[in-house]
């Protein structure tokens, strides 16, 4: 028993990171209060805090996680566990729109492949970069529950679905 507490406790050992705490307006700030105000542990606010900081920073960059860590009273690690399984969770500079090509088997028997092919060559990256001009990040993520209308994907929080090459290019092109 006494070797599984101490496998736990090295398998969740602290993440580190720099002394730097984002800051935020008073305004944010009074957004923040109202969402913990919503909830009687403070730890259940965790994921609406993350979309804020998200928001506001552009991704959970490594002072917004500490300032989360710090404004919930919680580890870094705590804050850590949860960013990292959520896939509308970004750790790192997302472009202006972030296009998520669903890869799961209705989107794959559906034709994604040809899909995700498609957007990597007209947009001259691969799943997890982003363009030169800081414009596209793509990115493969599990399913965005739209089986019944495969392939698809979602450019920032709108979905677009019965994706063919053409539709693509429509959609693509007609982005400001």
């Amino acid at each position: 028993m006494s070797t599984n507490l101490t496998q736990i406790q090295r398998l969740s050992q602290p993440v580190q990171m720099p002394d730097e705490i984002a800051t935020f307006s008073p305004e944010l700030e009074s957004e923040i209060d109202r969402h913990l105000a919503k909830y009687p542990v403070m730890r259940s606010a965790i994921l609406p805090l993350m979309f804020i900081v998200q928001r506001e920073r552009g991704y959970l960059d490594p002072p917004g996680v500490s300032y989360l860590a710090k404004r919930l009273n919680l580890r870094i690690t705590d804050i850590w566990e949860v960013a990292t399984f959520y896939s509308m969770l970004y750790l790192k500079p997302v472009g202006k729109y972030h296009i998520q090509i669903c890869k799961t088997l209705s989107c794959k028997i559906m034709g994604e492949g040809r899909i995700t092919e498609h957007v990597c060559e007209k947009l001259g990256i691969k799943p997890g970069e982003t363009t030169a001009d800081g414009r596209f990040t793509l990115s493969l993520v599990e399913c965005l529950g739209s089986c019944g209308t495969a392939p698809m994907f979602q450019i920032n929080f709108d979905y677009h679905e019965n994706l063919t090459p053409e539709k693509v290019d429509q959609i693509l092109d007609s982005l400001p």
